[in-house]
């Protein structure tokens, strides 16, 4: 069976990373930790993730290849402590979100518990180019023609 990819579609053109992208970022499904998106206006998004427990030496935000990156990991803090219940997940983790051509990370911000990652659309100019059409006469000459 031959599998149909959807950037294969003769009207995408230059699509072809976004498969890659795709699958990528469904590698990174896990539920942990907890995040919302929400709009802030028409062009700035805010990521927020549940991060207690986490200070900020213990979190990194990376932009790597068009896909924002978010990790933290725990420092050992030295105290051996004894947990009755230990219900706060302070587990390592890392969330990838794609990035699409034109959002930029406008800043990170630690607030109670929670990493907010702001980002931005740079909204490009409109620029119509006319290609000129030649025929068959003043058509340039390719080179071993």
């Amino acid at each position: 069976m031959n599998r149909t990819s959807l950037a294969g579609h003769p009207a995408l053109l230059g699509f072809d990373r976004l498969e890659a992208l795709l699958e990528r970022a469904a590698k990174s499904a896990d539920g942990y930790p907890p995040f919302n998106i929400e709009r802030r206006s028409e062009n700035v998004y805010r990521i927020t993730l549940a991060v207690a427990g986490f200070a900020e030496g213990d979190l990194s935000v990376t932009v790597e290849d068009r896909q924002l990156v978010l990790r933290g990991r725990r420092r050992a803090d030295g105290e051996a402590r004894e947990f009755l219940h230990k219900g706060i997940g302070t587990r390592q983790f890392q969330r990838s979100f794609v990035l699409a051509d034109g959002i930029e990370v406008s800043g990170a911000m630690l607030e109670n518990g929670l990493l907010h990652v702001d980002l931005e659309r740079a909204v490009p100019e409109t620029v119509v180019t006319a290609i000129p059409i030649a025929t068959g006469r003043n058509a340039p000459k390719k080179e071993g023609a």
